[in-house]
């Protein structure tokens, strides 16, 4: 399970017990701005993940790749994924194309992980919050399995979104104010300055 935090990872891990799936958290999350906010939403992770007798991954803090693929790639701009020329259903025109690119680099590093790795399946906790466009993450979920043959566990789980952060703040975990990326940041101070 591609986790890029704690708080939505609370609602993906309990349908996943619903469903009878054991869960393995993979935090690959080069994106995230600056390195000691990256180095908290990991460890808050890996607690959870630990609380709940789950084994949890995770990878070498790499921002450069994130920068890359914003420089190199344009994954599904207009809707449009150059890996796979497939448009998904859904697809918000308003999407920056840096977050789908975004998206497709995580989401693909954990898929290409659990293909090497032996497991069955592979989702993602940002289909849990509703400030992500869901049918653009579906899509390259959707794709991603088409091209790698590792089945996609898919739910709508943002109808746990705020149970799952009502959750989180009562046993104290951290719940970050932005995205993770050096732009939603820039992005949410100018939504504060237009506030005021």
């Amino acid at each position: 399970m591609h986790t890029c935090c704690a708080p939505c990872a609370i609602c993906v891990i309990n349908e996943a017990k619903k469903d009878d799936l054991s869960v393995t958290g993979f935090f690959y999350n080069s994106n995230i701005h600056p390195r000691p906010e990256y180095l908290k939403r990991m460890e808050v992770a890996r607690k959870y993940f630990k609380s709940e007798g789950l084994e949890f991954i995770f990878l070498t803090y790499e921002p450069a790749d994130f920068m890359e693929t914003l420089q190199m790639e344009t994954p599904r701009r207009n809707g449009v994924s150059p890996k796979s020329g497939v448009s998904p259903s859904g697809v918000s025109p308003s999407v920056p194309p840096r977050c789908s690119a975004c998206w497709e680099m995580r989401v693909a590093k954990s898929v290409d992980f659990a293909q090497n790795n032996g497991f069955d399946f592979f989702t993602t906790t940002l289909l849990g919050s509703p400030y992500q466009d869901h049918g653009a993450l579906r899509g390259i979920c959707e794709d991603l399995s088409r091209s790698t043959g590792v089945r996609f566990y898919y739910k709508d789980f943002r109808t746990g979104f705020r149970r799952a952060h009502n959750i989180a703040r009562e046993k104290g975990i951290y719940c970050q104010k932005y995205c993770g990326c050096v732009f939603s940041i820039v992005e949410r101070e100018e939504a504060r300055k237009r506030k005021k």
